[in-house]
């Protein structure tokens, strides 16, 4: 279905998300077995040419020059945005809008949208920092301060615009994905896009108002950490319970990890429990995007 684009009013907490904070000192944690509402998922068809490991490989530091991006840099709602597309694809494709973290559209989240394209969907991802990308965490901080809700809204749903009428996609089905800054982005996303087909909010900072999440007809996914310092598990008991009282749901996967556990260029990355996250979120964009 082609999403129905209209504005989000109510915004709540916006910034109060700590951020996908990097601390190059501190140790990659351990990794130890995700706390899951289900058995660890299974990959679905078609296989996803890039798994963790690949994935995480294009993210370690090396003197080498950094991997090919396959997409292209696209004009989009008076910015640029980062188009993957399967390769040979020809419209009708489902599609995926990507938002990218704290830091900024850079190239791990690139790399995250060709990774999408690899596995079938045509992947947009957008960039709410106007051409922004922060190296640090006071220069994130900065530049999500300056993001105008409004406006960013209304890039997602040129993005949408853009994945339902190009020639190549004509998406007949949409999803939302985001991590951090862009997780909380995509719930709101889901909030503003009646039609929209799925949602997947990676540790996101969640909007908790029954009224504003009652607008939602997307499924959510969400993953998130329980050693999360920035939206502890009482946050994210207090959006289940939001949801419900709104005649909504969620499928929640919770893991013992930290924040951003799922960016290999983080030093919080846990690959198993990443890899674990990632097969659940490839399960559920099969399910709704390829609707059989």
């Amino acid at each position: 279905m082609r999403p129905q684009i209209i504005a989000t009013l109510g915004l709540l907490g916006m910034f109060t998300v700590l951020g996908c904070a990097k601390d190059p000192s501190e140790p990659t944690p351990t990794a130890t077995p995700g706390e899951l509402t289900d058995k660890p998922a299974t990959d679905p068809s078609p296989t996803g040419i890039l798994s963790e490991d690949a994935f995480a490989a294009l993210h370690q530091l090396t003197e080498a020059e950094a991997p090919p991006l396959h997409g292209q840099t696209i004009e989009l709602g008076g910015g640029h945005a980062y188009l993957a597309l399967p390769e040979g694809a020809t419209g009708p494709v489902p599609a995926v809008v990507v938002i990218h973290e704290w830091w900024g559209l850079n190239d791990h989240i690139r790399h995250w949208a060709d990774r999408l394209a690899e596995d079938g969907y045509a992947a947009l991802a957008v960039d709410l920092y106007a051409g922004g990308v922060a190296t640090d965490p006071q220069g994130a901080m900065s530049l999500m301060k300056t993001v105008d809700p409004a406006q960013a809204q209304a890039m997602l749903s040129a993005a949408h615009e853009f994945l339902a009428t190009d020639p190549r996609i004509q998406a007949p089905h949409q999803a939302v994905i985001g991590w951090c800054f862009g997780g909380g982005w995509s719930l709101r996303d889901a909030i503003a896009t009646p039609g929209l087909d799925a949602a997947v909010i990676y540790y996101g900072n969640p909007v908790t108002d029954p009224a504003e999440l009652a607008k939602i007809e997307a499924p959510l996914l969400g993953v998130f950490a329980n050693d999360d310092q920035a939206i502890p598990p009482a946050v994210v008991d207090e959006l289940a319970t939001a949801l419900e009282g709104a005649g909504k749901s969620i499928e929640l996967h919770r893991y013992d990890a930290q924040h951003a556990f799922a960016n290999p260029s983080n030093a919080r990355y846990q690959q198993a429990e990443a890899a674990d996250a990632w097969a659940h979120t490839r399960r559920f964009l099969a399910k709704h995007l390829r609707p059989q």
